[in-house]
């Protein structure tokens, strides 16, 4: 195997005072380099791009590093981790070990704590892991794979770089299997949804502040307002505050410039139908003439009759929605807790700027249920992934997450267009929560960061 050249590069404020080259002979051969890609105080998010800048193809790669006491790899995702102690092996996965010439790889991992690598080697050849000059460019941009997991080709107009979301997109519509901005260019919305807004533990999602400070620190461009309609507390037995909280996420909105998802976040809302058609036909009239809005008619129907009865609940919101709002994304909600797109997709609804819903927890859900996305696409369904987990299907209860299942998504996402929600801005001990507690309402939560939310965040940028 040929001798590889590991560049480290830190980009992140507090982990080390300047950035530490990890250097090694000969420059002709295959590059490595670490970047840290998120900090969140006690530990980072790191990636590895292996490169390959020789002239023949190479079979296979292994990087192994230590890192110091106190400092540990809690998740690792895109290759076989091993590990002894504070010994790190990283070898490639079945689909990325083969590299031609020019062509690159990454993987990524999540740490606890603040040490950075020790002790490098990269398929088997000692590299220094410190001095060296550090680049004064930003490394370079990782070229698309020529293997799994495929890459987002640029869009045919670049978009506008400044400005907020909003200003940078302008009205949405649906493009083929996909979204696209005002220009035509495709678009993938990446952002956050709310707790049920019933159950929420503090006001996280209404609060203008918060929102601001996630759109200029994370990326966010889009948010859920996922109104609980059937429980206790929630619309149907409080219409007049669930409207509020709705009707403040969506003047937030507006105020920031992003995206806003109007939810009605229930389970057999076709038991509601004349319900929901009241209330989205209420604010298509006073919203619908913002760019900003999406429409969210049903999370997640049960497993019931998708041209029986989810097909015609959508048909009649639908119908009210368009009478006063001709043209913002609607996105349909779709049978077994909103999996089953494949089954939309042999009916889908009759009408323009529609989407359907596909959820996962990557715990539970993996290469099977996107085959089933896979199905929709080929059959011409433009798919919205508003809510997902890095955990089980139930959000977390245990606290574990699986975060290389849930970067397998991210890639098919990015891969399709396909923009997403992640599940959920609140405080809890649950995976999906997104905040530890004493996350100000305010914003500012760079060191309150939980369960998955290193890893969403991450992903937002």
């Amino acid at each position: 195997m040929r001798a590889l050249r590991l560049v480290t590069t830190l980009a992140v404020a507090g982990l080390l005072a300047g950035a530490v080259a990890i250097v090694a002979t000969p420059a002709s051969a295959a590059t490595v380099v670490f970047s840290v890609t998120n900090n969140w105080g006690s530990g980072y998010q790191g990636q590895v791009t292996v490169t390959n800048n020789t002239a023949t193809q190479i079979s296979g790669w292994r990087v192994e590093l230590d890192l110091p006491a106190g400092t540990s790899i809690s998740q690792s995702w895109n290759a076989q981790q091993t590990t002894s102690g504070n010994h790190y092996t990283f070898s490639n996965v079945s689909w990325n070990g083969t590299l031609g010439a020019g062509a690159s790889t990454s993987f990524g991992f999540l740490v606890n704590g603040s040490g950075t690598p020790v002790n490098c080697t990269v398929n088997g050849s000692s590299v220094s892991c410190t001095g060296g000059t550090p680049p004064t460019t930003p490394p370079p941009t990782t070229p698309p794979p020529t293997t799994p997991p495929p890459t987002t080709p640029p869009p045919t107009t670049p978009p506008p770089t400044t400005g907020t979301p909003v200003q940078r997109y302008g009205q949405l519509r649906v493009c083929g299997t996909t979204m696209c901005d005002r220009s035509g260019a495709r678009v993938q919305l990446r952002g956050v949804s709310s707790m049920w807004l019933n159950w929420e533990t503090a006001p996280y999602a209404e609060n203008l502040s918060a929102l601001t400070w996630m759109r200029d620190n994370w990326n966010l461009q889009v948010i859920r307002a996922a109104m609980g309609v059937e429980p206790a507390g929630a619309y149907l037995s409080d219409p007049g505050r669930a409207r509020a909280q709705v009707e403040t996420i969506i003047n937030n909105a507006v105020s920031a410039g992003v995206y806003v998802i109007v939810d009605w976040h229930a389970h057999e809302a076709q038991n509601n139908q004349s319900q929901a058609v009241a209330f989205f036909g209420d604010l298509a009239r006073r919203y619908g003439h913002l760019p900003n809005v999406i429409w969210e008619p049903y999370n997640e129907p049960l497993q019931v009759s998708w041209t029986n009865v989810i097909k015609p609940y959508h048909q009649a919101v639908v119908a009210a929605i368009r009478a006063a709002d001709p043209d913002n994304i609607v996105v349909l909600g779709t049978p077994t807790w909103s999996q089953d797109v494949d089954v939309a997709a042999a009916s889908p609804v009759t009408g323009t700027n529609l989407m359907y819903t596909l959820h996962f927890y990557s715990c539970t859900h993996g290469a099977s249920l996107r085959s089933k996305g896979d199905a929709a696409i080929r059959a011409g369904l433009a798919l919205f992934v508003t809510e997902w987990g890095a955990s089980n299907a139930d959000g977390g209860l245990d606290g574990r997450s699986c975060l290389p299942e849930a970067q397998s998504w991210i890639d098919w996402m990015r891969a399709n267009g396909i923009s997403w929600t992640a599940w959920k801005l609140d405080v809890g001990t649950d995976t999906t929560n997104l905040l530890s507690p004493g996350a100000p309402v305010t914003g500012g939560w760079t060191n309150y960061l939980h369960g998955h939310a290193p890893f969403v965040v991450a992903n937002m940028r």
